[in-house]
């Protein structure tokens, strides 16, 4: 009887501890785009495989890219483990494609202060898309909105007046218009309002989530994903293509230097990489490079500053546009685009000067040195002789005698014979003037 008691004494205390599961909690503070899709996943699987009773994402976004939205959108709906999106801090919000991800989840809940809404498809820079395109667009997002809420549960009309109207909602409008399910001051206030009533799974599965007490485990960002945030920041893609390119420059150059065509190549693939990641344009990048060859053309015929000043321009131009997006956030800034440019013209216009003039300047050791340099008749030139020049005596011939002493300067080289012409007086006059 004692053991029986025993038995039931540790199953009260030991079994709801051993059941009790913890929340993963992942904070999102970023615009939408592959990291932040990748992030998600990691989270949602590694809840999955611990079992846990809930994953909580915080988050505060201005939107992002739509491809990325819908990845994250549909990992959340084939989630195992009930997913609660809290909008936090105050002041925070969740706009265009965080409306998306706030209403696809099991529990969307808002801190005081917050707003969400705003998702209606834009075209880049923010400007209304046009025609048919527009339509299909609008429709298609409108569409994905009100499959979403109405197996949540919520205000499709409403919903769906975001997307086409591009409307938005404070906390207590969301709240009001069944947009969203609570409203809480923090994660414990938002646990105990969830404990007082079940949760409707996106698949009509009601479930009970008793998460006050709950242990918050926080994933936190690994170093990959890092790197990758790192690489997708607009104007980190921008200056590692810009620094590519003036490597590459520079190698071209200078063939053989090797430093610069390793770094060219090193950064041009990063920033390949995170583009790629990116919605771009790929005019924009023609652009950027068609700025290189504006800077060469400006030192090559010496326009005075024109053509650079068009490169930097061009440069500029194709940095601004190289992310097509409406989100600010995720486009290449100004400062950041004038900062690179003007610097970086400056370098490839004074690079490409000091190339051309080392190209044009007579050479002046071994034989080629020797074309046109001005020297003395060691014997007299009877056709043939000797001749002094550049510091050595050398067998040469003259169309002409020449008596010793007098100058000539060298025509040609003919193996090791040098073929001089005799210099007049005032000739050899304004040479040696040249040469001082």
């Amino acid at each position: 009887m004692r053991l029986r008691t025993c038995f039931a004494v540790l199953a009260v205390i030991v079994f709801p501890a051993i059941s009790k599961a913890d929340v993963l909690k992942i904070v999102i503070n970023d615009t939408i785009q592959a990291a932040t899709a990748e992030r998600i996943q990691r989270a949602l699987d590694q809840a999955a495989a611990r079992k846990d009773d809930a994953v909580l994402i915080e988050l505060r976004t201005p939107g992002g890219v739509m491809s990325d939205m819908r990845e994250i959108m549909e990992r959340i709906l084939a989630s195992p483990v009930p997913v609660i999106i809290y909008v936090t801090p105050s002041g925070s919000r969740a706009a265009s494609a965080g409306f998306f991800i706030l209403e696809s989840a099991d529990i969307a809940a808002m801190a005081p202060g917050t707003n969400t809404g705003a998702a209606h498809p834009v075209g880049p820079f923010g400007g209304d898309i046009k025609g048919t395109m527009a339509a299909k667009v609008e429709n298609d997002a409108a569409a994905l909105m009100r499959s979403v809420v109405s197996k949540r549960g919520r205000n499709v009309e409403a919903a769906e007046s975001a997307v086409r109207q591009s409307k938005s909602f404070t906390d207590n409008e969301a709240l009001s218009q069944k947009l969203i399910d609570y409203i809480a001051s923090n994660d414990e206030d938002l646990f105990r309002q969830i404990s007082s009533k079940p949760v409707k799974r996106f698949n009509g599965e009601s479930a009970k989530l008793n998460l006050v007490g709950a242990k918050e485990v926080m994933i936190e960002e690994t170093v990959k994903e890092r790197i990758l945030g790192f690489l997708m920041d607009p104007d980190i893609a921008f200056i590692l293509l810009a620094i590519g390119a003036l490597a590459l420059y520079t190698e071209f150059n200078h063939p053989g230097a090797l430093w610069p065509g390793t770094v060219g190549i090193v950064f041009i693939l990063l920033a390949i990489f995170a583009l790629h990641l990116l919605p771009i344009r790929f005019a924009a990048v023609v652009l950027i490079f068609a700025s290189f060859v504006l800077f060469a053309l400006d030192a090559k015929f010496a326009t005075h500053g024109v053509l650079a000043i068009g490169g930097i321009a061009t440069l500029v131009i194709g940095a601004l546009l190289l992310v097509d997006t409406p989100i600010p956030e995720m486009r290449v800034h100004l400062a950041t685009a004038l900062a690179v440019s003007i610097p970086l013209g400056g370098i490839t216009v004074l690079l490409m000067s000091i190339a051309l003039r080392a190209r044009r300047n007579k050479v002046t050791t071994g034989i080629e040195g020797l074309i046109g340099e001005v020297g003395r008749a060691q014997t007299a030139l009877a056709l043939a002789g000797k001749v002094f020049v550049h510091g050595e005596i050398w067998d040469a011939v003259a169309p002409t005698e020449v008596p010793a002493g007098e100058q000539v300067m060298v025509e040609r080289v003919d193996g090791f014979r040098l073929i001089v012409k005799p210099v007049s007086s005032g000739a050899a006059t304004r040479v040696e003037q040249t040469l001082v």
